[in-house]
């Protein structure tokens, strides 16, 4: 099992990577699984992270592509809810990485 050392905290990871415990997400834990997959987190990246969050808080599941460009359209507007958007913010795979670093389980389709 991998682990990330936030502080004096051990964070837990599966073997892609993903917490196994979703309480121990905090901005520091998604910073340093962004800093493993080259991303510096900005504005844009946290304003789809904290849909994610609440996405998976009504729903229970981490959304497949299609549903997240569907709800961020929705809640964000056409401009910002759009496969291009998302696919240069989280290097082409937005439903994974941006799960991942929303500190939510893989969305269950994801390879």
């Amino acid at each position: 099992m991998k682990q990330l050392q936030i502080a004096e905290h051990r964070v837990a990871l599966d073997k892609d990577g993903f917490l196994v415990d979703l309480n121990d997400w905090s901005s520091e834990v998604a910073t340093a699984i962004a800093e493993q997959e080259g991303i510096a987190l900005n504005a844009d990246h946290w304003e789809i992270l904290h849909l994610l969050r609440t996405f998976y808080a009504e729903f229970q599941l981490s959304p497949a592509t299609r549903p997240l460009i569907k709800y961020t359209a929705l809640k964000l507007g056409p401009e910002k809810g759009n496969s291009m958007h998302l696919n240069r913010l989280f290097n082409g795979i937005p439903a994974k990485l941006a799960a991942k670093l929303a500190g939510l389980p893989k969305p269950t389709n994801c390879i």
